[in-house]
């Protein structure tokens, strides 16, 4: 397969499948420490991811569109509006974006009038789907149950991914969506609801700290497997709008922290959503 070395194991993506699964693995030790040991440390990782992949983001919006991202109004304020949203919860989600389009704006003065629009509008996009959707992962840890919330999420999105991948490599035969991902298949999203929603009725029934019946977390992690999908499909849109397969390289095997997000983030969304409204805090 182009692009690897002789003995070199490759997913279908062509990805170095040894290398990915020890960065996911690792990463998955950090996370589930901090959610044990101290909540604020999970908060502290969503804010170095998002910075992360804002930085890569920059570099990628501008060598394949010339688009200028203001990444610095856009990184502190998505920070401030994660951090802040533990204490002062949808106040700091709605105001944090609120402010930081507004420092955007202005932000982007100094360039001219040519590519404002532009500029601008990716740059609050950014904020919106980086800082604020991530947010919602500060708002489901803040809880004194919040690590168990987190888990289960976790454990859910990961049932999703790792569900749907075996599926659509051992059975997949019907494109999901060809123009936008050749390789998904309908097939692999049925794997990824089926193992969402088993991952999701045995951490919302066996987790101590939630303890709820299995059938909340079978719907929860169904719900999850198709935010998951679209999540992933709108992320591949966007590569195939900038012409680029990954949004960076900073994650060695996974491509840039962007092409990791891409799923949690707008299932952290309907994840607090749907626990708040079957399990309320």
């Amino acid at each position: 397969m182009s692009g690897s070395t002789p003995g070199e194991v490759t997913s279908k993506a062509g990805r170095n499948l040894p290398m990915a699964i020890g960065v996911g693995l690792g990463l998955g030790v950090v996370i589930v420490a901090s959610l044990l040991l101290l909540r604020e440390l999970f908060v502290v990782i969503v804010i170095a991811a998002v910075v992360a992949s804002i930085w890569e983001l920059r570099t990628t919006l501008a060598s394949s569109r010339g688009i200028a991202v203001t990444w610095i109004p856009v990184a502190v304020g998505s920070a401030a509006t994660i951090a802040l949203t533990w204490p002062y919860g949808y106040q700091a989600q709605a105001l944090g974006i609120a402010l930081t389009a507004l420092v955007v704006m202005v932000w982007r003065f100094g360039k001219g009038a040519e590519g404002y629009l532009a500029d601008v509008a990716t740059s609050i996009f950014l904020a919106v789907y980086l800082g604020l959707f991530a947010s919602f992962a500060t708002l489901l840890v803040a809880p004194a149950d919040g690590h168990a919330r987190v888990l289960a999420f976790l454990i859910m999105v990961v049932c999703s991914d790792t569900g749907g991948y075996a599926a659509g490599a051992l059975l997949g035969k019907h494109p999901m969506a060809p123009a936008i991902s050749p390789k998904k298949s309908w097939e692999g999203f049925a794997g990824s609801v089926v193992t969402a929603m088993i991952g999701g009725a045995l951490a919302i029934s066996l987790l101590p700290a939630l303890d709820h019946p299995w059938w909340q977390g079978a719907v929860v992690g169904g719900v999850l497997a198709a935010v998951s999908t679209t999540g992933d499909l709108a992320e591949s849109l966007i590569k195939r709008d900038l012409g680029v397969k990954d949004m960076g390289t900073l994650l060695p095997g996974h491509g840039g922290v962007m092409d990791r997000l891409d799923s949690l983030l707008p299932s952290a969304v309907v994840a607090w959503a749907l626990l708040r409204l079957f399990i309320p805090v």
